[in-house]
């Protein structure tokens, strides 16, 4: 493909790659809803379930909010499944009822109480890793929460962006689609994310760099172990 589509696309960057999405299409599925089918409706949740959920949480930024405006998003989807018109896929018209909801509550939210420190790091659950590694363990959970909390302290304006483009791997199109913006707005917000979140991993992980692939505690209990029971026999005299 040559083009001004193939160099928008090729200055746009390399896309991400979006999972794949077993099963019946969306219109089918939204069919069968609408004939009073509440097992096509749950498989259109379980099918974006992942994308609403993080939408939701780069907006509002608390998990347990972020649940709950994903499941008021299905609800008000639901009662209103018959006005989706097709001019936009049923993924994207899913992602406006939920950033509508979403703000709403950031609104509430700001004209009851402040906002959390977007600084500060969720728990977070440790992601599997070798189970024989308790180091990999602790190095992936803590490199998983300074990830998170860098993401979190990205102002709201390119949370969402981000959150789509890069972590859901939607187009930039698609993505302008979703959050009612441009596609030249997009880009910049995008633009900014990224060199926001570098400088500010740099920031956090400068401290911990020099701990990169540490050769302690039972890496280096194992070396040494198994050299002493290699040299227990030999002579060191039969070097010189």
């Amino acid at each position: 493909m040559s083009g001004p589509e193939h160099d928008a696309r090729a200055a746009e960057g390399p896309r991400p790659s979006a999972p794949a999405r077993p099963g019946p299409p969306d219109a089918d599925l939204v069919a069968s809803a609408l004939a009073g089918d509440a097992r096509a409706f749950e498989g259109l949740m379980r099918r974006y379930n992942q994308r609403l959920y993080r939408l939701a949480r780069s907006i509002v930024g608390e998990p347990s909010e972020a649940e709950d405006v994903v499941q008021e998003a299905y609800v008000r989807a639901w009662t209103h499944l018959g006005t989706w018109e097709r001019r936009a896929s049923f993924s994207t018209w899913l992602c406006r009822i939920a950033v509508h909801e979403a703000l709403a509550r950031l609104r509430n939210r700001r004209r009851f109480a402040a906002l959390p420190d977007p600084g500060e790091a969720p728990a977070g659950s440790a992601p599997r890793g070798r189970l024989d590694d308790p180091e990999l363990q602790a190095s992936n959970s803590e490199l998983r929460r300074t990830l998170e909390a860098a993401v979190d302290a990205l102002p709201e304006s390119l949370r969402a962006v981000f959150a789509l483009r890069e972590v859901e791997g939607l187009s930039t199109a698609e993505t302008a689609e979703a959050l009612g913006l441009s596609v030249p707005n997009v880009k910049v917000r995008l633009h900014r994310a990224r060199a926001a979140l570098r400088s500010d991993l740099e920031r956090r992980m400068g401290a911990e760099v020099r701990h990169v692939w540490a050769f302690a505690g039972p890496r280096c209990d194992r070396i040494v172990d198994a050299v002493l029971a290699q040299i227990g026999g030999l002579d060191p005299s039969r070097g010189r």
